[in-house]
């Protein structure tokens, strides 16, 4: 892969994993909730799965999805079911130490796994491939863009929890934290919002 290809992709990678979106939100509410240590194995999850999605999407997975067109779609309504169900448990989520709040991060895998149906990783993956896949070594190019994806990814999500890590003083207070909840929940469910008004 050219340096020229390797700078845009890296840009791309960057920008793609620091901007709002599922992934970030649930994130900075695990910093908020849960504290950094308890969010890493969320934060792993993250990265080392999406990386290994772009990489097995890469590789064929998306002839699946050509042969069962109906597979795809599927998985982006099953995708907002599952971020609507986050967002509602966010939003009656009680004051960090709340003892009524026994609310768990979410783990290694369930993160993992978060990502096949994560409309927004869908998008970045297809369209990462189809930009940076060169065609003359493609195998080797699938294998860069997915080691790419992981170390740009890790750092970019882990400002997101150091953020909500940050927050967590003030958002201790039940005045303050609610809101908060409420507001990421607004947040996810706008997020599923494209997913659903797709033609």
């Amino acid at each position: 892969m050219r340096f020229e290809i390797l700078y845009a992709l890296v840009v791309f990678c960057l920008v793609s994993s620091i901007t709002p979106g599922p992934n970030n939100l649930m994130l900075l509410a695990s910093g908020v909730n849960f504290g950094f240590r308890r969010t890493i194995p969320h934060m792993l999850g993250v990265a080392l799965g999406f990386a290994l999605m772009v990489g097995l999407v890469g590789v064929g997975l998306d002839a699946t999805f050509s042969r069962f067109p109906a597979l795809l779609p599927a998985m982006r309504y099953i995708g907002a079911a599952y971020l609507l169900w986050l967002a509602i448990k966010l939003a009656l989520a009680g004051p960090i130490g709340d003892t009524q709040y026994s609310g768990r991060p979410l783990g290694f895998l369930g993160a993992a796994a978060f990502q096949w149906i994560n409309p927004k990783a869908w998008v970045i993956a297809v369209s990462a491939l189809t930009a940076f896949a060169v065609s003359e070594n493609y195998t080797l190019s699938i294998v860069i863009v997915a080691l790419v994806f992981g170390l740009v990814t890790l750092p970019c999500i882990v400002v997101w929890v150091l953020f909500g890590t940050a927050m967590r003083r003030v958002l201790s207070n039940p005045r303050f934290v609610r809101p908060f909840n409420i507001a990421m929940a607004l947040l996810l469910v706008a997020s599923i919002v494209p997913v659903l008004t797709e033609g």
